[in-house]
């Protein structure tokens, strides 16, 4: 996503209670043989909170995978750098990691105007760069695996269900003003209109707006049925306990959003989302063993036994390991040897397996629909059966039989 304070209200006590556990930057002494990986997010600034997590997310597979023996039996060690949400100092960062400290892969950035700034570097120097944040695609690079959702496994099972299941056939769409949610949204109208339902409205509002009444005012004299949400940071505190206070019933006109998890819901207070959705590939309460573990692992890994999970902490965790099966698969750490190789690569992760698509290098993830309850966590009421190809032109006319997004490039589309 293209805004730096994307999720900048994210102040619950959950996430900065792990947000605190990271440690203080250090440079620490590396071993002569250690595989030496960069991680780039945030450690301060208004996005460290969440991007401390997402660090966490990526030391802690670290720390797993060298516990087993490492990769190629040599030790992996972790260097981080403080993007301090700001995409000019995570582009210096990276220059940083790539050419002075010779690092050939990079676990970071949280924000598609972080991932934009670095991109240049990436291309420039050939490196690679890991990107677990779910966004909105009409991006194609040989040199970023992009391991978070994009809008067809997001949407693409969501606005079906709205329409079959819940019996949804009016939507008020409202959005954050700029790139994510208006390509989202471009996405949903096709969407609800191949359902057979329309859009009575859409309406963006700036980031960090927090003034929702009008907006409120608006959806409950449009006649619509359901509130289709990509809005996204600290508006969404606003956006649901106005909603709730003008005594909008998430029974009768549910909010169905693209963006908000469990750290979001625990900054507001459960009982003001309970009752509406979101589509993500997942959430903290799926009811496996493997998720079971990765939460209890998580907690003691951050000191934190009420920590929370979500899916982007979960992609950072798991696109380690997919890294460490492409360096054993080439037997080799160079950019050239992991693309070559990391195509293919699958992987049990905590919300199941996911695979990175050999063509887009993105990855294929299970769209889950969770429902909010008051104690903040989901409930999931639908599952596709297997994980879905990533199709990051979408919105573009791009499906299974008219890739886009290939090894050689991406074709050109109409913007």
């Amino acid at each position: 996503m293209l805004k730096t304070n994307r999720r900048h209200f994210l102040l619950s006590s959950a996430a900065s209670a792990t947000a605190l556990a990271s440690p203080v930057l250090m440079r620490p002494a590396y071993a002569a043989d250690a595989i030496r990986v960069g991680a780039l997010y945030s450690q301060t600034g208004g996005l460290s909170i969440v991007e401390k997590m997402l660090a966490n997310g990526v030391r802690m597979a670290v720390a797993e995978i060298n516990a087993a023996g490492g990769v190629m039996g040599r030790k992996v060690e972790v260097v981080l750098e403080d993007g301090a949400s700001d995409p000019k100092t995570f582009n210096e960062k990276a220059s940083k990691l790539i050419t002075r400290d010779r690092i050939e892969t990079v676990f970071g950035c949280h924000t598609s105007a972080s991932r934009k700034a670095v991109l240049p570097v990436f291309e420039r120097r050939n490196a690679m760069l890991f990107y677990q944040t779910h966004y909105e695609g009409f991006e194609c690079s040989k040199n970023v695996v992009y391991s978070g959702a994009v809008a067809n496994q997001q949407l693409a099972n969501y606005i079906p269900w709205i329409v079959e299941k819940l019996g949804k056939k009016k939507f008020f769409i409202v959005g954050s003003n700029y790139v994510y949610p208006r390509e989202m949204s471009k996405v949903s109208k096709k969407l609800i209109e191949q359902a057979g339902a329309k859009w009575v409205a859409d309406e963006y509002l700036e980031l960090g707006h927090s003034e929702w009444a009008s907006v409120v005012r608006k959806i409950k004299e449009s006649g619509a049925d359901v509130v289709l949400s990509h809005v996204v940071g600290d508006s969404l505190v606003a956006f649901y306990r106005e909603y709730k206070n003008q005594g909008m019933s998430q029974a009768a006109v549910p909010i169905c959003a693209t963006v908000i998890s469990e750290i979001e819901i625990a900054a507001m207070g459960g009982e003001y989302a309970a009752g509406s959705y979101t589509s993500v590939p997942y959430f903290m309460s799926i009811d496996t063993p493997a998720n079971k573990s990765f939460i209890e692992r998580y907690r003691k890994f951050v000191n934190d036994p009420k920590a929370v999970t979500y899916h982007s902490l979960e992609a950072a965790y798991f696109q380690v390991f997919l890294w460490k099966q492409a360096v054993e698969a080439g037997k080799a750490t160079t950019a050239d040897a992991i693309r070559a190789n990391i195509g293919g690569q699958s992987y049990d992760a905590p919300g199941g397996k996911v695979r990175i698509d050999p063509e887009s290098l993105h990855a294929w993830v299970t769209p889950r629909i969770g429902q909010w309850q008051a104690d903040g966590q989901s409930k999931v009421v639908d599952a596709s059966p297997q994980p879905v190809r990533p199709l990051p032109y979408f919105a573009y006319g791009e499906t299974d039989a008219n890739l886009i997004c290939k090894r050689t490039g991406a074709a050109p589309v109409k913007a």
